[in-house]
């Protein structure tokens, strides 16, 4: 019996069930289209015992079984450290050898962090299955992710890179003089110099090209092809010709390459020493964000401090934090007031102030004073956790134009192998070229092509651009939005909480026949008695003018029309111009205009009357948000076209849009509706983004093409949009669709010069051109250039570190001049 033939059991852990006929149809769906032998639900544990033969179903059949009866299979993730990568074709070999485990759904390898992501099914595949796969395929397993210490990964890190320092070091300490001596010597015979070389030379070659062949032959034990093996042939090609000349086997002494080796060799090494240091600071956004964990808090109990790990707090806990401290966990300040800088986390770079009451992000600095917090959140449900893990998910994903590159680099080696070799057939044979001179085209092709740098453009862009991204408070869900988002032509805003503050505030004041801070104190004094928001707004626009509410007595709801109360002995009646009518009040001409004036701005009317006779008029309105003219200016600056969407009557959203200037205004919409106004918009052939709310609007944010969750600071829903804004502040949403574009024509930039490197310098290395110019690329020279193309690449894309979008430059301590 094959193994395809045997049956296999697995265990599906299953979200969506809800009743005994949710497991009966899912029973007869995987039975049925997903092609089990048998399958047994469990409702009260929420899984699907299924067996099945994998040369007739897989487990994706499986899943897509699942989801087509309307439930979802969840599972397991785990993010694993990989050493020993070297190029491109690396990434394909591990996600092979982890794919062809039974339980693995999906791998994804990320060349420059050096971490594959990995969705498994617990009950099929195991963490030791995926170890000993990683090993077997030539690699290092150095475990997940989460489990590998910082400082241990930095440690081990800093060996590799002393190791290659060390072997190129070795290699051109040698070949240097070797290379002098071989030019300018006259007084040794040929076969003495030929054994001197091979005496010198031989220790120091296997040592610097030691990684190359072991590589190698890992790669070929498990019948891959990747960039060591083709290595090993060109320095093992320039090395073998070398000792075949001196042993007189077939070759006259002319063929002593011995020095062309081993330089070709150290450059090798040099090549993946800058590549290794380069590929290292493109994740310094992400280690920096570990790097705000904090190890301990002090922890107040039975009115006693005391210093514990950060593991043993609980939710409840009373935590002290003194100035310069950082604040350990989550949570809600109960006691002192300070200022917190909580840059590193929101890009906000003002201190924020905090008193009780307040709440306190996990990892932001408290300044200057002494705080007492309760502990709200703990371990992985921080704000900060949270933002590592969407970080660190994002940055091994991959955009789809990545699959551009990875369709070149599957082919790439065997092609490459296959010019090599027809170079070397043609010189030699058709042209009637020397050995020496067809041998060293044949290497010299072989060591200049680099699927490295095809390899590295997407993930290393991707990488630093996400991690760019956090550092500024717009956190970036995945490979995929950066890319959708750079296609973006039509935005569609949320007014409420979006473009505006989301709260009522009181924006006008007009005494009549009183004065304002009397008009204020006599509003106050009633409306305090109420819970509705437009009197909350009354009674906070009292306080900030200095103006205490007098004490009413006799308060009345008039149902929705308005309030009325007994204040200093005097009626006062707030409401509409209707309610006042309706209690026998004369509103003036004056008074008239003024109410009809603020109506057409879209503003709600409140009207005072005291003993009869009107005392003055509040108009009340969500604010816009000071930076949302500012925003909508950018977005048309950027070819976009603006609408904004609101549950608002028509007159209020026009005097909104009137002052934001922006022409296409939907009114009257309920949340559930407003996914349907984007569907229209994408029928009509536009690519759109929403920004909104990530809790009310996440219909319209998953409908987007790109949804931009705003409205909560550190709150927000951070799994609510494919992008989240930490900030309360829509220029961030402008800032987003400014990086995904940014790091997109980086992705375009890399792409072009790593495909234009093997364009221009292949033909070059093969002697295409030698007839017309008399050059050839020597192999030590192509061992650089392929060096300098990833390095390159890479450095290309850690430009994006500095990156600030054109809309925050003026706004962010030192952003003059680091746009580009």
């Amino acid at each position: 019996m094959t193994q395809e033939d045997e049956k296999k059991t697995a265990e599906l852990k299953i979200a969506g069930m809800s009743c005994a006929t949710c497991a009966v149809n899912l029973e007869k769906a995987l039975k049925g289209e997903g092609r089990a032998e048998s399958a047994t639900v469990n409702l009260a544990s929420e899984t699907a015992h299924v067996d099945y033969k994998p040369s007739v179903t897989t487990l994706a059949d499986l899943e897509a079984a699942v989801r087509k009866a309307g439930y979802e299979v969840v599972y397991d993730q785990v993010t694993i450290k990989v050493g020993g990568m070297v190029c491109a074709t690396c990434v394909e070999t591990i996600e092979a050898a982890l794919k062809a485990l039974p339980g693995v759904v999906r791998a994804t390898v990320n060349l420059s962090t050096e971490k594959a992501s990995v969705v498994y099914n617990s009950s099929l595949t195991t963490l030791d299955e995926m170890k000993k796969a990683i090993e077997d395929a030539g690699y290092q397993y150095l475990g997940p992710a989460d489990q590998v210490a910082t400082g241990a990964e930095e440690e081990a890190r800093r060996r590799d890179l002393r190791d290659k320092a060390r072997r190129f070091l070795v290699g051109f300490g040698i070949s240097i003089p070797e290379f002098i001596l071989m030019m300018s010597q006259t007084f040794l015979s040929p076969h003495t110099l030929s054994l001197l070389m091979l005496t010198i030379t031989t220790p120091a070659f296997v040592y610097v090209s030691y990684p190359i062949f072991r590589g190698a032959v890992s790669a070929l034990r498990n019948r891959t092809l990747n960039m060591d093996v083709m290595y090993a042939m060109g320095t093992g090609v320039a090395y073998g010709a070398s000792v075949a000349s001196t042993a007189g086997i077939g070759l006259s002494h002319d063929f002593m390459l011995y020095d062309t080796a081993l330089m070709l060799a150290s450059f090798l090494m040099l090549g993946r020493y800058l590549e290794s240091r380069a590929k290292g600071r493109t994740t310094d956004a992400i280690k920096a964000l570990v790097g705000l964990r904090p190890r301990t808090a002090t922890l107040i109990t039975g009115g006693e401090e005391r210093e514990v790990p950060i593991e043993d707090v609980r939710v409840g806990d009373l935590i002290r934090v003194t100035p310069g401290e950082k604040i350990p966990v989550d949570g809600i300040v109960v006691a002192g007031e300070s200022s917190v800088d909580e840059s590193m986390v929101t890009g906000e770079p003002v201190p924020v102030f905090k008193a009780p009451g307040s709440t306190v992000i996990g990892g932001t600095i408290n300044t200057n004073g002494v705080l007492t917090i309760k502990a709200q959140k703990v371990g992985k449900e921080t704000v900060l956790a949270r933002i590592i893990a969407l970080v660190e998910e994002a940055q091994a994903s991959r955009p789809p134009v990545q699959r551009v590159a990875d369709g070149v680099v599957a082919y790439f080696i065997p092609v490459i192998l296959a010019i090599a070799s027809l170079t070397f057939l043609v010189w030699f044979f058709a042209l009637g070229a020397p050995l020496t001179f067809s041998l060293t085209a044949f290497v010299s092709v072989l060591v200049v092509a680099c699927p490295c740098a095809l390899g590295l453009a997407t993930p290393t862009a991707v990488t630093v651009g996400i991690g760019r991204g956090a550092e500024l408070g717009v956190l970036i869900r995945n490979g995929e939005a950066l890319e959708v988002a750079d296609r973006v032509n039509s935005v569609v805003l949320d007014k409420t909480g979006t473009l505006t503050e989301g709260k009522p505030a009181v924006t006008d004041i007009v005494p009549l026949n009183t004065a304002r801070k009397t008009l204020l104190s006599l509003a106050a004094a009633v409306e305090k008695n109420a819970k509705h928001p437009l009197a909350r707004a009354i009674v906070d626009a009292a306080a900030a003018e200095g103006a205490t509410p007098l004490d009413a007595e006799e308060f009345y709801l008039h149902g929705g029309k308005g309030v009325s109360a007994r204040v200093l002995g005097e009626q006062v009646v707030i409401g509409n111009a209707g309610f006042l009518e309706e209690n026998g009040i004369h509103l003036p001409p004056e008074a008239g205009e003024i109410i009809s004036g603020l109506g057409r701005e879209g503003k709600t009317v409140v009207a005072i009357a005291t003993g009869g006779t009107i005392a003055g008029v509040i108009g009340i309105a969500d604010p816009v948000r000071e930076t949302s003219p500012e925003a909508i200016e950018e977005f048309k600056r950027m070819g976009l076209s603006v609408s904004m969407v609101t549950g608002d009557n028509i007159r209020t959203a026009q005097a909104i849009a009137g002052k934001l200037k922006i022409e296409n205004v939907i009114a009257g919409v309920l949340p559930e509706e407003k996914a349907r106004e984007v569907r229209k918009m994408q029928e009509s052939g536009r690519a759109v983004a929403f920004v909104g709310d990530g809790v009310n609007d996440a219909p319209a944010l998953a409908q987007a093409d790109v949804g931009i969750a705003i409205g909560g600071g550190t709150d927000v829903a951070i799994e609510s949009g494919d992008i989240v804004l930490i900030r309360d502040d829509l220029l961030h949403a402008v800032a987003a669709l400014q990086i995904s574009r940014k790091v997109m024509a980086r992705i375009r930039g890399n792409l072009f010069w790593a495909f234009a490197y093997n364009v221009a310098l292949i033909p070059l290395a093969a002697g295409v051109f030698y007839p017309l110019t008399g050059y050839m690329l020597q192999p030590e020279i192509a061992a650089l250039a392929m060096a300098a193309s990833s390095v390159t690449v890479v450095s290309l894309s850690l430009t994006l570190k500095r990156y600030i979008p054109p809309v925050l430059r003026d706004r962010l301590p030192g952003g003059k001049g680091h746009g580009h």
